[in-house]
């Protein structure tokens, strides 16, 4: 938000804008602040429940990224905060159906966990700044239940796969973001903390165009 990827918010106001993989769409309830008109979608409807819980006022779909049930051309905008393509095994597909909902020159924003994330422990000391796999490793990460069925499954991509991805499905890539861990931040999450986000990007914001 503070980057304006996706443009000054000033611009924003009146901007038909879809958020993919929206969880609780705390992306979409910006927007909205801003005066865009966002449509947020998830394959999850517990979490789209949880988003008019906590007061969605705009559109909410259940629907999958790989087949957006939107017109050709329906969107100025559309973006996703860790949202859709780290969870599916053919991310082309997904952005080819982004391409597709977007006008002519509509932008898409989309944030991931950093490739070079995986090739570390998910620790937040020193532990944790330490290879311990190869970066170049696609096989997928699953959590399974008790009876062997998978209930969670992220795929691992490269940079370079992830460029050739956005390329494939007819966008532009303009920008890659590799934002620094913020000096205010002094507290640890999960497996990161201070100590690793000053060595090791967490994230990585892919800025593609439709032509």
């Amino acid at each position: 938000m503070e980057a304006e990827l996706l443009g000054p918010p000033e611009e924003l106001k009146g901007k038909d804008v879809l958020e993919i993989g929206a969880g609780a769409a705390q992306c979409s309830r910006w927007l909205a602040v801003q005066g865009a008109r966002p449509v947020a979608l998830d394959l999850s409807h517990r979490q789209l429940q949880h988003a008019l819980r906590i007061g969605a006022a705009f559109p909410l779909v259940c629907a999958d990224a790989g087949a957006l049930p939107f017109a050709d051309g329906s969107f100025d905008l559309a973006c996703s905060a860790y949202g859709a393509l780290p969870f599916v095994a053919d991310p082309v597909l997904v952005l080819s159906e982004v391409r597709r909902v977007l006008r002519p020159g509509g932008r898409f924003v989309f944030s991931v966990t950093h490739p070079i994330r995986w090739a570390f422990p998910d620790e937040p000391g020193p532990e944790g700044l330490s290879v311990s796999a190869s970066y170049f490793d696609r096989t997928p990460y699953v959590e399974q239940d008790e009876e062997g069925h998978a209930v969670y499954v992220e795929h691992h991509r490269t940079v370079g796969d992830r460029v050739r991805d956005v390329v494939a499905a007819g966008f532009r890539l303009v920008d890659l973001v590799e934002p620094e861990w913020p000096v205010w931040n002094t507290s640890e999450w999960g497996g990161w903390s201070p100590l690793r986000g000053n060595l090791i990007p967490g994230t990585a914001i892919f800025v593609c165009v439709r032509d």
